[in-house]
């Protein structure tokens, strides 16, 4: 709260003048407000001062009042000084502040799944790919099997019927197609049946 002025040039030379001129100022008074102009930064009255010299003004009937003194002078507005933070309320403003971030990132990563490991999917989806690719490899591991133990099966077996080493061949190339050709219309359906469709 303000409690006295900053004075003007116009207070300063008024009141230079009325000292010069009456010899009746009280001493009190005159030498606060010599005290007061004499210094260098801007001379700071208080109102305590002020009502004094304004009491001496009227009480010897001078022209001159305060107000026409203090036309250029401002109100003096001290600096305000923050009291020191209660530490036990400090404490509790950062306790809920951490509540109120804690609750914010639960509520942003509610939808968030932890179990994902990357953008295609979570864990129980690398599994079951895992599974699948696996299921895949098997069956064309067991197709190339059945196939070429059926073409050595053949090859073999037909030495006692053909005797050129070229119908051996050519028997065993026809018996290993038919059952690769077999294989592939059983690892078709399963599939068809694997994926949903009839």
């Amino acid at each position: 709260m303000s409690s006295s002025f900053v004075t003007g040039r116009k207070f300063r030379e008024g009141v230079n003048d009325l000292m010069k001129r009456d010899t009746s100022f009280p001493l009190d008074l005159k030498e606060e407000l010599e005290e007061i102009l004499g210094k260098d930064e801007p001379p700071v009255l208080s109102f305590r001062t002020a009502r004094k010299l304004q009491n001496h003004l009227q009480n010897n009937g001078y022209s001159v009042y305060l107000h026409q003194l203090l036309e250029d002078s401002t109100i003096y507005l001290p600096p305000v000084e923050k009291p020191p933070r209660n530490p036990q309320l400090v404490a509790r403003l950062e306790r809920i502040k951490a509540k109120l971030a804690n609750e914010e990132y639960m509520r942003i990563t509610r939808n968030v799944n932890t179990q994902e490991i990357n953008r295609h999917g979570a864990m129980a989806d690398f599994g079951r790919q895992v599974r699948s690719v696996k299921a895949i490899v098997v069956t064309v591991f067991n197709f190339l099997v059945t196939v070429v133990a059926t073409f050595a099966c053949s090859y073999m077996g037909s030495q006692y019927v053909f005797t050129e080493t070229a119908a051996r061949v050519i028997s065993a190339v026809i018996a290993a197609s038919v059952v690769g050709l077999a294989e592939l219309y059983v690892l078709v359906r399963t599939m068809e049946g694997e994926l949903g469709e009839p």
